[in-house]
């Protein structure tokens, strides 16, 4: 397995784990369908929480949230609302973004609480 693959499960790992101990329950990691997929879904407070997790083995190429663009925030969008209508779900949904960045001091940890709200289309 390619290591950049093993960096991303392990930064999701850190990511659920992380939401738990604030009181998420976890639904779903890695969800996928067709060419749809989400890293993780969560419920807290009665809202359906859809999370990108971003690792980065550094900073150097920026800030790991500014990979989410308007192209990964619509396919993200489209994906949620595959998991939405397949679950038959009737929640407010929210996105957000869990950042994990690692380093030779250990990982760094951010959660972007509504990172991005859907776009609209016409």
């Amino acid at each position: 397995m390619a290591q950049h693959n093993d960096l991303g499960r392990k930064g999701e790992e850190i990511a659920a784990r992380m939401l738990e101990k604030k009181g998420y329950s976890i639904l779903e990691r890695n969800w996928r369908s067709g060419h749809k997929d989400l890293d993780l879904i969560a419920t807290v407070n009665g809202e359906l929480v859809v999370v990108e997790v971003k690792t980065r083995s550094s900073y150097e190429f920026g800030n790991p949230e500014e990979a989410v663009n308007d192209r990964k925030i619509r396919r993200i969008v489209g994906a949620a609302d595959a998991y939405v209508r397949k679950k038959c779900i009737d929640m407010h949904v929210r996105f957000d973004i869990i950042t994990v960045v690692f380093s030779e001091e250990g990982s760094t940890v951010e959660h972007l609480e509504d990172a991005f709200f859907p776009p609209v289309w016409n």
